[in-house]
């Protein structure tokens, strides 16, 4: 492996730990409702553990309200007692074989919990970052080692490693920011 493709697939890998923040940060909820919120509800499906979107169809009936429409009668309770049991803090209610997830109001407390939560999904980030950062650092000094490359080039990589490091968390950061603005908007 060079020089290069070390520090092509650190980037690449950097750019996925973003798109996995992005993705958490996104679970969070801001007081509306959205169909995404659910998606990591896991449901007991017949002894087997499966996102609520392969047991029901998950959607939006108004903007504070998620209906959930499991596809098999039976499933209901075990969609609704998966829905209580999350860590979204959602209290189903069922109406036949549609539950209704009503979306409370964020109150100031929940809304710093909400921040607290966003800001662990940044620290995960940023230690995804830095052991990308030490694995890349660690193959170049194989390389030197192995003597495919010389100590100049493994320095200006290595340099080059950690500005993309800081690329990436001030991009973490960001994103964190924007999300606790969003949070903690009223």
């Amino acid at each position: 492996m060079s020089i290069a493709e070390i520090k092509q697939a650190c980037e690449q890998k950097m750019g996925k730990s973003i798109e996995a923040l992005r993705a958490d940060l996104a679970k969070v909820r801001t007081g509306r409702a959205h169909a995404g919120l659910l998606d990591h509800v896991m449901v007991d499906y017949y002894g087997t553990m499966m996102p609520i979107n392969q047991v029901a169809n998950v959607n939006l009936l108004d903007a504070r309200t998620i209906g959930v429409q499991p596809w098999e009668k039976k499933m209901v309770l075990a969609v609704e007692k998966a829905i209580r049991d999350s860590d979204l803090g959602l209290n189903p209610q069922t109406q036949g074989d549609v539950i209704r997830v009503p979306m409370p109001a964020l109150t100031e407390e929940r809304r710093r919990d909400l921040a607290k939560v966003v800001r662990q999904e940044a620290e995960g980030a940023k230690v995804a970052v830095r052991n990308l950062r030490r694995d890349a650092n660690q193959q170049l000094k194989d390389l030197v080692k192995a003597k495919e490359a010389s100590e100049d080039d493994e320095r200006r990589a290595q340099d080059d490693v950690q500005k993309m490091t800081d690329r990436t968390i001030v991009e973490v950061d960001r994103l964190v920011a924007q999300k606790e603005s969003e949070i903690m908007a009223v």
